[in-house]
């Protein structure tokens, strides 16, 4: 009798179970086929077969001076660019610098390196709702003539302005109007990662500013310490540069004025103004006064406790809190609890994807935040689904990157201010200097993977000893020694002396070029 009454709980427990493991398998095939979609996708877009046989830690080649700030842009037609289909911008934005209104054709990732500031960002669709004056109302609820004067008159009304501070990660769609101001005591440092390649973008694979107000570039300012640099460019690049030189107005002075006038209902001497034709400021000028809607952020931050701070980025959204218009643009990657991985002796890394911030999945991007101590060495590993696009944050070191067929396409130096395009699969390993080795990574996928070459979670620890034997030619003292002397995960850490992890550093650059020939 008590073997036939557990039947029925049995007959549930078989049943919950399958249905457990049949949502896993379906989930996993999503995902999967997901990522071949994006892939493909990317290869469609790309103008070159990705023949890269050397890498560059490059510095932006072309810069824009404006009234109060620099703009730099890296060269968007070599080889790593095109290859992996992005591009990248740096703003640097003096204290109460204002970078004027504009949209992309791209999604970006942006990285704030240091300061903090305002960022703008107007949602078609959405409902202004940050109102300074609440509008009067009648007595049957109607709204009041008078009072609608007085709003006008000495309100305003706008969308959402988010506050933002060094070390966020800002995650901004194609077409969506951006502005950022520097209210802060120190200048504002921005770098940004466009992915040119992303569906969202039906141009081609080069990068548009568009830019709603002023005269982006001003004619004698643009390119003005580089002018000679890029007239000794390819004819073809150079002619690019000077059609884009002569593009200087915003998108309104393309437009007739007199329809223009009719269009908002003003004077046509407002429209000059909108046109920005005798602008001569670039596309950062200076607002001393700038009285714009937005919480006190730092005070509301002070007020809430530290737990609910600290796992402010951790919460899984339900659907309700998480729409277009209220969703969260970005995430903070600089504090230390942050951390995904963490060696008190070594560094730390902190990933951003699109669990932790879904707007991700409608950009397909991602990012990693790495902190390196000194001479730490992070172990070898590949990218398994996406482009990494590194910046040196701080500090130096020296990074290898290994191809396909086993030759090293980059084995250099790196220091602040470069980046390095490490393509799809191509393994690299990074060692930092003597003042450690900061960097930030954009990657091409929002759920990008891994996969170690060295350490506890590596491919090789997860060999057996007979394969290890036979692949490499060693003994089995030797295949448990390439399995098991190395307890970290990620990070390794590294001696003040310098011999141990340069023997190191140069042990795991063996490793991932034997395993890469075998």
């Amino acid at each position: 009798m008590e073997i036939r009454s557990l039947l029925p709980l049995a007959l549930c427990f078989f049943l919950l179970f399958n249905g457990c493991f049949a949502q896993i398998e379906q989930q996993q095939r999503f995902l999967w086929q997901k990522l071949q979609q994006q892939q493909q996708h990317r290869r469609g877009r790309a103008r070159t077969e990705c023949r890269i046989q050397s890498l560059n830690a490059r510095e932006p080649t072309y810069k824009f001076d404006s009234e109060a700030g620099t703009t730099e842009f890296w060269d968007r037609n070599n080889e790593e660019f095109e290859c992996a289909g992005v591009a990248a911008v740096r703003n640097v934005i003096q204290p109460q610098g204002l970078l004027l209104p504009h949209y992309n054709n791209a999604p970006q990732l942006l990285y704030i390196v240091q300061g903090s500031g305002l960022l703008g960002s107007v949602i078609p669709g959405c409902a202004e709702t940050y109102e300074s004056r609440q509008r009067e109302r009648g007595v049957r609820g109607e709204e009041s003539r008078e009072g609608e004067r007085q709003f006008r008159s000495g309100g305003d009304q706008h969308q959402k302005v988010r506050q933002f501070r060094e070390g966020d990660v800002l995650a901004l769609p194609a077409g969506v109007t951006l502005w950022f101001y520097n209210n802060g005591q120190e200048r504002l440092v921005t770098v940004a990662l466009l992915d040119t390649s992303n569906p969202a973008n039906q141009l081609d694979l080069h990068f548009r500013h568009f830019f709603l107000a002023g005269n982006p570039n001003p004619r004698g300012q643009s390119g003005s310490r580089y002018e000679e640099e890029i007239r000794g460019r390819r004819e073809q690049e150079q002619g690019e540069q000077q059609q884009q030189r002569r593009q200087t107005g915003n998108l309104f002075d393309g437009f007739d004025q007199n329809l223009l006038a009719d269009v908002f209902n003003v004077d046509p001497e407002l429209v000059r103004n909108l046109q920005g034709r005798e602008d001569q400021r670039g596309r950062i000028i200076r607002v001393e006064r700038f009285d714009v809607l937005s919480p006190e952020f730092e005070e509301r931050e002070e007020q809430r406790p530290s737990r609910e701070r600290e796992g402010r980025g951790g919460s899984q959204p339900n659907g309700l809190e998480e729409t277009i218009c209220t969703m969260r643009l970005g995430e903070n990657l600089g504090r230390p609890s942050r951390a995904d991985v963490y060696n008190p002796r070594g560094g730390r890394i902190s990933t951003l994807n699109s669990h932790k911030l879904p707007i991700l999945n409608w950009l397909q991007l991602s990012a990693e935040r790495g902190v390196l101590y000194q001479n730490a060495v992070m172990a070898p590993y590949w990218n398994m689904n996406a482009h990494s696009i590194l910046y040196i944050l701080r500090g130096s070191g020296r990074i290898q990157v290994v191809g396909d067929t086993g030759n090293s396409v980059f084995n250099d130096q790196v220091r602040e201010g470069q980046m390095l395009i490490v393509p799809q699969n191509f393994a690299v390993v990074k060692r930092a200097g003597n003042q450690g080795l900061d960097y930030i990574a954009f990657k091409t996928n929002d759920q990008a993977m891994t996969s170690p070459l060295a350490g506890r979670l590596s491919a090789i620890r997860a060999m057996p000893e007979e394969v290890l034997m036979n692949s490499y030619q060693i003994s089995r003292q030797e295949a448990r020694s390439l399995k098991y002397n190395r307890e970290e995960a990620t990070v390794f850490a590294g001696r003040r002396s310098g011999g141990y992890s340069t023997r190191a550093f140069n042990y795991a650059l063996t490793a991932v070029e034997a395993l890469l020939k075998a």
